[in-house]
C-alpha cells in the first residue's frame, strides 16, 4: 500500500450493515509512502492506523 498526504483511506465495513469509512491521510509515517498513516475523519477524530485488506487508498487527483 502507498499513499500521499491529502489522499483518501476507505475503510470497507467489515460485517454487514456497517457502512464504508472515509478519511483523509494527514500524514505518512512510513518510509516511501507506507504504512502508517496518521488520518482524519470527517468527524474531526485523528489516529494512527496500518491499514488492513479491508481497506484502499484513493488517490488525489493529478498525483
Amino acid at each position: 500500500m502507498h499513499a500521499n498526504v491529502g489522499d483518501t483511506l476507505k475503510q470497507h465495513g467489515r460485517v454487514v450493515g456497517q457502512h464504508d469509512r472515509d478519511a483523509q491521510i494527514v500524514e505518512v509515517m512510513g518510509q516511501s509512502g507506507e504504512p502508517p498513516y496518521r488520518v482524519r475523519y470527517e468527524d474531526g477524530h485523528e489516529c494512527v492506523l496500518s491499514p488492513g485488506p479491508d481497506s484502499v487508498v484513493v488517490h488525489k487527483p493529478g498525483l
